[in-house]
């Protein structure tokens, strides 16, 4: 005779608790105190249970999984997004499976094929950089898979979004400049049919106008998200501005900062005695070069916990509304931009 199967409502029995509270402990949620947790597990442990995933799975055809696809696992700020993610998906007994498309429009689509063949739940993406086709998109929505976009998306598309309000926030670090006495002031751009892109060379263009300051079309580059394509966009700058050189740069973001610095010093100039430069993201790097940088901090691990709780609403709730989740950011000011300078 096989021995009678352990299960969640057997272990209740013998703790002489609820069969919920049971389940969350199990989970290690976060609801439930480590006393409990202790308690429960080691009850368990002893009684040989052995979670069946697999047929909890069957029974309400989820996986209890979720799908995950980052740009650039390099980028400090993804990392920490990551990290909010997977708390939140841990304590609701969800798993992630992480995959990384490397800003490639193509490896992007492999990465969504692989998470749909692992039958996930729903799917936390941040558009790849050369992605313009927006098609599986609207084919992932057709076929009710549960997303969200995280910091870079694709608007009014009917999907929910977690990030900044870039806009406003670009005009805070371009109005800082101007604050500083700076009127010549480029832009390195990103792509601009990503949200990123639009939205932080529109907060630029806007303190501009604001400030009643003409915006140059020399004066910006759309350059890229990486280090490499800050580097060459800063050389494209300089060259056609070298009759009336820009005397600070609003960079898309901290990596194409850095290659701009590069390509600021190679030309024997100096940050930010002859061009200051800020950035976005707060890159854990930025404090740690040779003239700190100036940026916006992003609340990454924030953004991932708020991304992975909005997608785990939506797998639950087939009523939960599509929307845009927009936190707070703060502006980091340090010497790149020459505040010490002009202070003085």
């Amino acid at each position: 005779m096989s021995p009678k199967r352990v299960t969640i409502k057997t272990i209740a029995k013998e703790v002489g608790m609820s069969i919920m509270t049971v389940s969350r402990a199990l989970n290690n949620n976060s609801n439930v105190n480590d006393q409990t947790k202790t308690k429960v597990q080691q009850v368990a442990k002893k009684m040989g249970y052995i979670p069946n995933h697999i047929a909890k799975s069957l029974v309400q055809r989820k996986t209890f999984t979720i799908g995950v696809v980052v740009p650039e696992i390099a980028h400090s700020f993804f990392q920490e997004v990551i990290r909010g993610i997977e708390e939140i998906a841990y304590d609701a007994g969800y798993h992630i499976i992480l995959t990384h498309s490397a800003e490639s429009f193509q490896r992007e689509q492999l990465c969504l094929e692989t998470l749909l063949s692992k039958r996930v739940d729903g799917i936390l993406l941040s558009v790849a950089e050369t992605v313009t086709d927006f098609k599986i998109y609207k084919e992932l929505i057709r076929l009710k898979m549960p997303m969200v976009f995280y910091d870079r998306g694709i608007n009014d598309i009917g999907i929910s979004t977690v990030g900044i309000d870039g806009t406003k926030a670009a005009e805070i670090l371009t109005e800082h400049l101007i604050g500083l006495g700076y009127m010549k002031i480029a832009h390195l751009a990103g792509p601009l049919h990503l949200s990123i892109g639009a939205n932080r060379r529109q907060g630029y263009l806007n303190a501009l106008k604001r400030h009643k300051i003409r915006a140059k079309k020399s004066y910006i580059v759309e350059a890229g998200l990486k280090e490499k394509q800050g580097y060459e966009g800063m050389k494209k700058l300089l060259n056609q501005t070298k009759k009336n050189p820009p005397r600070a740069v609003v960079a898309v973001n901290d990596p194409s900062a850095f290659g701009a610095i590069d390509a600021i010093k190679e030309a024997g100039l100096r940050v930010p005695e002859d061009i200051a430069i800020v950035g976005f993201a707060d890159d854990i790097r930025s404090q740690l070069i040779e003239v700190p940088l100036t940026t916006v901090r992003q609340p990454a691990y924030e953004v991932g916990k708020v991304a992975a709780d909005k997608l785990i609403k939506h797998i639950e709730s087939k009523t939960e509304a599509v929307e845009d989740l927009v936190l707070n950011t703060e502006l980091i000011v340090r010497k790149s931009c020459g505040w010490s300078k002009k202070k003085n």
